[in-house]
């Protein structure tokens, strides 16, 4: 048979063309058949991490911040990271918040004593080598400053008690963000004083003092509203003690977002109540170590005054 197929491919043309198609067929297919199996490195399971070189690079807005600005992290990651930032004094860790579809978000709080400078933000997920990273130019900024002149004892009235429960209030970190859109303004009154502001005590400059907050100078009595929805987890009154702060509020908007509102005349809720943005909370005072009826509001950042002003014209939502 052998004989006869090698004599048929000597005589017939005809029939060594169509053996030359068959034999580069049958070599196509083989290595068709070759490619599609996998090799050995391809069967093994993907353990790369949900944060990859080819992954989306994390988000900070604004990208040009400056003194007192808050930064908004978004790392896109199936699962949540580790978000820290290391500046001249050092590197910190901040809380992250799930946003949905694979992003979770970190706020970094900056005031006027943080060094301006570089800042290197990163994120990582626990146990991965694979890390986001970006740095940004925080700005300096130039605030205005105010010479007071202390009389001898006049801090006599200072209460370490008064401190240390406003303190523990401004470490509130709840996980829901009750807070929607941009913030309100809590009295119509016209603004004092604006936040940062420095002061030289008796001609020494104050080097860890700068004004935590905005000061809105309305009429004594006038409505007091809550700038954004949250939950009262803060009390206090002069009576009990509160001898500079006055009658206080302290409001948990969630996700370590507080507003404090300070030298109030009345208090019209209590404390675990929900409030919604522009219910009245309040009214305008000068309760406290206060020269006259205004209101003092501070909007704090996973433990830090940050200015508002971001947070009422464009909203960090």
């Amino acid at each position: 048979m052998a004989w006869r197929i090698l004599t048929i491919w000597r005589s017939d043309r005809k029939f060594r063309k169509f053996g030359l198609i068959l034999v580069v067929s049958l070599m196509l297919v083989s290595l068709m058949v070759i490619n599609v199996h996998p090799s050995p490195a391809q069967l093994r399971p993907n353990r790369s991490s949900s944060i990859t070189s080819s992954s989306p690079s994390l988000i900070v807005t604004p990208t040009t911040p400056r003194l007192g600005d808050t930064l908004s992290v978004i790392v896109p990651t199936t699962q949540a990271p580790v978000v820290q930032m290391t500046s001249k004094t050092g590197t910190k860790s901040y809380p992250v918040y799930d946003l949905g579809n694979n992003r979770w978000r970190a706020f970094i709080p900056t005031t006027p004593l943080t060094p301006p400078g570089t800042l290197k933000i990163q994120a990582q997920i626990a146990g991965v080598a694979e890390i986001q990273s970006k740095t940004v130019a925080l700005q300096g900024r130039s605030f205005p400053t105010q010479r007071i002149w202390l009389p001898p004892g006049q801090d006599g009235n200072v209460s370490d008690w008064e401190f240390d429960q406003v303190d523990a209030f401004k470490k509130t970190i709840s996980p829901d963000k009750l807070w929607n859109g941009s913030f309100r303004r809590p009295n119509d009154g016209d603004i004092s004083t604006t936040y940062g502001i420095r002061r030289y005590y008796n001609g020494v400059f104050a080097d860890d003092y700068f004004h935590r907050g905005v000061d809105y100078a309305g009429d004594e009595g006038s409505a007091i509203v809550a700038p954004a929805a949250g939950r009262i987890v803060f009390m206090g009154y002069e009576k009990d003690g509160f001898k500079v702060h006055g009658n206080v509020i302290g409001l948990d908007h969630g996700q370590g977002v507080l507003s404090i509102f300070l030298h109030m005349n009345s208090i019209r809720v209590k404390r675990g109540d929900r409030v919604q943005a522009g219910q009245t909370i309040g009214t305008l005072g000068d309760t406290g170590a206060a020269t006259g009826p205004h209101l003092h509001w501070g909007l704090y950042v996973n433990g830090e005054c940050v200015d508002p002003v971001a947070w009422r014209e464009t909203g960090l939502d």
